[in-house]
């Protein structure tokens, strides 16, 4: 009987490390998948600049897959010796410049931005993601998105005409099989532009899935500029 009380002692112990091994492997519950409309970054005060690569398309740019919590807190700069290193993303450094590209002053060649987010969320995604696989993950969830088709399809255009938040939701919603979280700026002239979109994602980081809790952006109204880019 003693025997069998020690087992069991032991197998608890074990569950109870494995169990805290888990937790401190994934310290968060799902992505946000963030994409940046550039004509709205660069259509404020502050503008923008283009990176060294050259003005980047006029589509959705990735601005980030941030690992999130349930109760909407989040995990960051999880291991600060794991630098971005460029060489492991070499074969992506094309996709990365034209589908996360740096718009932020002075003009840059990406990597510093990238490098930003993989040390600030990346990290926080080891248990699933080393560095290329991270970088790799967002480009192919962005594809698999096709926003701006979506919204174009519908009859939302990056023309300078206003939309409603409806119309936006909607648009997406109908193209993607998912609504997103619309976040907004401002233009020069105080009107809001559709700036961002925030799409959820499991914690494997493979499908989209709804969104558990929203993010706090900023409020965008009823009326939404779709500027140019």
């Amino acid at each position: 009987m003693a025997a069998a009380r020690l087992s069991l002692s032991l197998l608890l112990v074990v569950l109870a490390v494995a169990a805290g091994q888990r937790a401190a492997a994934q310290d968060y519950d799902f992505f946000y998948l963030v994409l940046q409309w550039p004509g709205s970054y660069c259509d404020t005060k502050q503008s923008c600049c283009y990176p060294k690569s050259g003005k980047p398309p006029a589509d959705f740019g990735i601005h980030g897959l941030w690992p999130n919590r349930d109760d909407g807190s989040y995990p960051q700069n999880c291991s600060p010796d794991n630098a971005f290193n460029p060489s492991k993303v070499s074969d992506l450094l094309s996709s990365l410049r034209a589908k996360w590209p740096t718009l932020a002053c002075p003009s840059g060649d990406g990597h510093k931005f990238w490098g930003h987010e993989w040390e600030k969320h990346g990290t926080c995604a080891a248990n699933v993601f080393d560095e290329h696989g991270y970088f790799q993950a967002a480009l192919r969830l962005r594809d698999q998105l096709g926003v701006l088709a979506a919204l174009t399809s519908n009859g939302v255009n990056p023309d300078g005409g206003y939309y409603t938040l409806r119309q936006i939701k909607g648009a997406i919603q109908d193209g993607t099989g998912f609504e997103p979280y619309v976040e907004c700026n401002r233009d020069e002239a105080g009107n809001s532009q559709l700036y961002q979109l925030y799409f959820c994602v499991d914690a494997a980081g493979d499908s989209f899935v709804e969104c558990p809790v929203l993010p706090s952006g900023r409020p965008c109204g009823n009326r939404i500029e779709f500027p140019a880019f």
